[in-house]
């Protein structure tokens, strides 16, 4: 008699890194040749669980390293309180739970939320990694999401069409330390939203449709100049974490070096403790070296192999690139190839991130960086200080956009010359610079014209710093004006809106004499004359047209 598993298959679909173009991982997919066993699975949570376990076990026929993504139907979870058969089919594959994420999946209607809050915690003691599915498309409450605190959020591609709210997942996704990924990618225009919105991860047709066989190769449209600006601090080492070749610590020389010459494409191996915290790097060339050495294979192949390995170099989850290239570049200058383990929160792995990458990626935005600075200050222009902008926006933080210029300019390039004008920029800019304290962002956006996004806190000492200070060109006695709108969280919808606050109040401080200095606040009437003598005309708010700040 033919059983449901006879005719039921299964496919492979990469979920692919953004920013690497490499495959971080694998779904796979239940592919039956008749019936809908999805649907049963829906009501059956004893044969959801069988099919996760067969997924599993069709993985490990196919010889894949990559980390595994298996679905699981949130009802079945809360039903089952665990799946105690999934973990062992893990360690009959010869894998480890940490390379094993459970795809959480709607509906969540009618589920206990306890339940299924406990079955995730039961999970996570084992090791195993929780992604939250159908985000987006499904019914998850946000409440029980936040209490789950996934490892990897799943947004539903048609989210795309609503830029606000996938930018507002992303900063959830920071607040939990969860990785933004995005499913059903079809179009090049969906995957350009998809980065533009700062998803790390995402999967779909247009990388690779799923397939009988782990895809090798996918496909990843190149990404257009400036199409994400990179902090001042530098890129999330997330960006670039690889899938980690992984072998428990007690594994024999000979077993990585059946790893290593079955996959060309690993750089190393990380031997890992019952907890998944790495304790030797084994780094493939010299591994490999020392074996093909005289009698390397006979001195060697039964013993351990963490006594070929090196004290793995581990940066946390929370750290960004440059971060990472401070913890090569003190080591071992022997050691500049090796694979950087990333680890999370509990010290267990997540994956590896490669020099190589984080080379080409910082080279390339120092490149866009140069390109879009003042060629006379050196300093960004607006699109930097606008695109942090609408990050502290999106991040609920409060802040304060200073719009500085030099009063009668045309006048002092008339009588003193271009440059003695000249020189008179570069010598504001630099004060500026010299000024600015804590994330203070300083851009020069042309002519005499210059943006400061600062904290509320920092604007007395900064403001004091430039409209103190004796300035002159040729000779002659130049003085300066200062307009500033102060943003508290949910003020402002974006930068557009900030800088209509400020044309008001730029116009009131030229409209003082001497060095002068205006200050309002988004949202409210009025303003306060800080520096300055005479009477600056009334202005009423934002309500105002919205120029740009160039």
């Amino acid at each position: 008699m033919h059983s449901w598993t006879d005719t039921l298959r299964f496919a492979f679909q990469p979920v692919v890194n953004l920013t690497t173009a490499g495959v971080a991982g694998l779904e796979i997919l239940a592919r039956p040749e008749t019936g809908d066993i999805l649907a049963e699975a829906r009501r059956d949570p004893e044969l959801d669980g069988r099919l996760a376990v067969l997924a599993v076990r069709a993985a490990a026929r196919k010889e894949t390293l990559l980390p595994l993504h298996v679905n699981v139907f949130a009802g079945t979870l809360a039903d089952l309180g665990g799946l105690t058969p999934l973990h062992t089919a893990v360690r009959e594959a010869g894998r480890l739970p940490w390379e094993v994420t459970i795809d959480i999946g709607p509906p969540y209607t009618h589920v206990p939320q306890q339940a299924l809050l406990e079955a995730v915690s039961a999970l996570r003691e084992q090791g195993f990694r929780i992604s939250a599915d159908g985000i987006g498309d499904g019914d998850v409450p946000l409440r029980l999401l936040t209490d789950m605190g996934p490892d990897l959020v799943k947004l539903d591609a048609s989210l795309l069409a609503r830029p606000a709210a996938v930018k507002a997942m992303r900063t959830l996704c920071e607040q939990l330390g969860a990785l933004l990924s995005v499913e059903g990618v079809e179009t090049e225009l969906q995957c350009a939203a998809a980065v533009s919105a700062g998803a790390q991860l995402a999967q779909g047709e247009l990388f690779a449709p799923p397939a009988r066989l782990p895809a090798a190769d996918v496909y990843v449209p190149p990404r257009s100049p400036g199409a994400v600006a990179v902090p001042r601090s530098g890129p999330s080492v997330l960006e670039f974490v690889r899938p980690a070749a992984l072998l428990p610590a007690t594994a024999s020389a000979g077993q990585v070096r059946a790893l290593l010459t079955g996959s060309p494409e690993v750089s190393g191996v990380l031997l890992v403790d019952a907890h998944g915290l790495p304790v030797r790097s084994v780094h493939r060339s010299r591994f490999l070296l020392s074996m093909s050495g005289r009698y390397g294979h006979a001195l060697y192949a039964d013993r351990p192999a963490a006594k070929l390995g090196d004290v793995p170099r581990t940066v946390g989850v929370d750290a960004t690139a440059w971060e990472v290239l401070d913890v090569v570049a003190v080591g071992d200058r022997g050691r500049t190839s090796d694979d950087v383990a990333v680890v999370d929160r509990n010290g267990r792995c997540v994956g590896v991130v490669r020099l190589a990458d984080l080379v080409r990626a910082l080279a390339e935005s120092r490149v866009e960086e140069a390109a879009g600075l003042n060629p006379l200050t050196r300093l960004p222009g607006s699109d930097a200080i606008t695109g942090e902008v609408d990050r502290r926006i999106a991040d609920g933080r409060p802040f304060a956009l200073s719009w500085l210029d030099v009063d009668h300019f045309k006048q002092v390039n008339d009588g003193a010359g271009f440059a003695a004008g000249d020189e008179l920029i570069r010598s504001v800019g630099r004060a500026l610079q010299h000024a600015a304290s804590g994330n203070t962002r300083v851009g020069h956006i042309g002519g005499d014209d210059f943006l400061v996004l600062a904290e509320p806190e920092w604007l007395d000492p900064l403001a004091a710093s430039v409209l103190d200070a004796p300035w002159s060109a040729g000779g002659r006695p130049v003085t300066l004006s200062l307009a500033t709108v102060v943003c508290p969280p949910g003020s402002v919808t974006d930068h557009r809106q900030a800088a209509a606050c400020l044309a008001p109040l730029k116009k009131a401080a030229k409209s003082l004499q001497g060095a002068s200095w205006v200050l309002g606040r988004a949202g409210l009437p009025g303003h306060e004359i800080r520096r300055g003598s005479g009477t600056a005309p009334a202005q009423a708010g934002c309500a105002v047209a919205e120029p740009g700040l160039g």
